[in-house]
């Protein structure tokens, strides 16, 4: 008898067959009812003791955590809650489970618990459902890009660029920290590194990632980036995984299309094949609402909030236009934004384009053409030399989440640029040389992954999508 999952017996509609099933215990009431868990599903399956017919020391060791095998006879249930039962013919304890010691026990954790017990934390529904949503998403971003004739790349994790020119980036080194090869004047001596430079962790594959659209088309990114950014909040971790599509003779236009053509499908691929896991993170949510105050509630539970995305056209809208919408709105006049926006140049805070999205335009908006000097070097400078062809995507609940340019084609433009901003040629000598040698018009875009699953998983703190989140000060597991 080959073992099955929780979530095969569940779909079955065939009854009164001997199954197999291993898992492990949610509860165990009365004596007589296993909560059983396997992780393929949200749901448990209803497993039905005969005490009578078991050793009393055997059922003493089914406890909350332990690692069980099953076999028995697949029922219809007589009970509420579920389709299916098993009546229980063999119990086999596979792992104990200390109930003093477990700590996740079946009653109500605060996420700041669970992230303490990171490791156990996704034997509860809401960490389950989480993770499931996490890698059904991770699939249908590979999915769409491999039915969209992209190639997927690899870009370094280790590199002696800054890709943003932020600066703040993790330092790679072989060096003897207390007692490093130093300079005549006192500085480190990076040659006798094992590079033999100045190397760090990537903050972004968008640079190597144009190289390859540049011969191969188009291409795309998916994987770690790191910041080094002491940044102690919800929406920011050290280390995240980011997704960077490049395409070669693709303009702001191109990109803005195959943006919103890729959140939509990535979002379809969710509502389509993750069902269960939504209608419980739905109304997880609908209960952590109820506590707050009704100013603060979202007005679209999570599965409409998903559906809005999927079933709008996303607004297109120049950032001059939005930011003459955001000067005479009602919140700005009245002073309620804590960023009051006085004068084109601003650049918008997540509350400026949540309101953009939630009640001006009521449907996801992408804002183009942004001032130049608040953008990166590497995007193209428009005819009236002060707005470049970026593009930011807007989310309700979320505001920005995607960012994407078409990039500089003109060496004598990103030379300028570059020069302005002090970084120095010598640097990104092969990025130049992409300008000398078949330059033409090209596009790309970078979406951070985990605020993606925030936005599909309803979560409020970036730590809760992410199996073991990077932060200041805590590097745990």
């Amino acid at each position: 008898m080959t073992s099955k999952t929780v979530a095969q017996l569940l779909s079955q509609d065939v009854t009164l067959q001997d199954v197999s099933i291993k898992g492990w215990v949610r509860t165990f009431r009365a004596n007589r009812f296993i909560a059983l868990n396997d992780g393929s599903t949200i749901n448990n399956i209803q497993c039905v003791v005969d005490f009578e017919n078991f050793d009393e020391a055997l059922l003493k060791r089914v406890t909350t955590g332990a690692a069980i095998h099953v076999t028995g006879e697949l029922v219809e249930s007589q009970g509420k809650g579920q389709t299916v039962e098993i009546v229980v013919k063999t119990l086999e304890i596979l792992g104990d489970s200390d109930p003093e010691t477990y700590p996740i026990q079946p009653k109500k954790h605060s996420f700041e618990f669970l992230r303490e017990n990171a490791h156990l934390r996704t034997r509860t529904n809401t960490f389950s459902a989480v993770m499931r949503l996490r890698s059904s998403l991770s699939f249908a971003v590979h999915k769409y890009f491999n039915e969209n004739g992209f190639n997927y790349m690899h870009t370094p994790i280790i590199t002696g660029s800054d890709a943003e020119g932020a600066g703040e980036m993790f330092r790679v080194t072989g060096l003897d920290a207390k007692n490093p090869p130093l300079n005549e004047d006192g500085s480190v001596n990076y040659k006798e590194d094992f590079f033999g430079k100045e190397t760090n962790l990537t903050v972004s594959g968008q640079l190597e990632a144009e190289t390859y659209a540049m011969s191969l088309g188009k291409v795309y990114t998916f994987g770690p980036t790191f910041r080094a950014e002491n940044s102690n909040t919800t929406r920011h971790l050290a280390e995240f995984w980011m997704i960077e599509p490049e395409v070669a003779f693709m303009d702001l236009a191109g990109n803005m299309d195959l943006a919103e053509d890729f959140m939509k499908s990535v979002l379809s691929h969710i509502l389509e094949n993750n069902k269960e896991d939504l209608e419980f993170l739905e109304k997880r949510l609908l209960d952590e609402e109820k506590t707050k105050p009704q100013a603060q509630r979202s007005e679209m539970s999570l599965i409409e909030k998903i559906k809005f995305v999927v079933d709008n056209n996303f607004k297109r809208v120049s950032y001059t236009e939005a930011i003459d919408i955001l000067r005479n709105c009602k919140p700005n006049k009245k002073k309620k934004f804590n960023y009051i926006i006085e004068e084109w140049g601003a650049d918008l805070q997540s509350e400026h384009e949540r309101y953009l999205v939630e009640k001006h335009f009521k449907c996801p908006v992408i804002l183009f053409d942004y001032p130049a000097n608040i953008k990166a070097f590497y995007m193209r400078l428009n005819e009236d030399g002060k707005t470049v062809r970026a593009m930011d995507i807007l989310f309700p609940g979320i505001g920005e989440m995607v960012g994407g340019s078409q990039r500089e084609e003109r060496l004598d433009v990103l030379k300028e640029k570059m020069k302005a901003l002090d970084i120095p040629e010598e640097e990104l000598w092969w990025y130049l040389d992409l300008r000398k040698y078949g330059t033409a018009v090209h596009s790309g875009f970078g979406l951070g992954f985990e605020r993606l699953v925030m936005f599909a998983t309803g979560m409020g703190n970036i730590r809760d999508v992410i199996p073991y989140p990077r932060t200041p000060q805590n590097a745990e597991f």
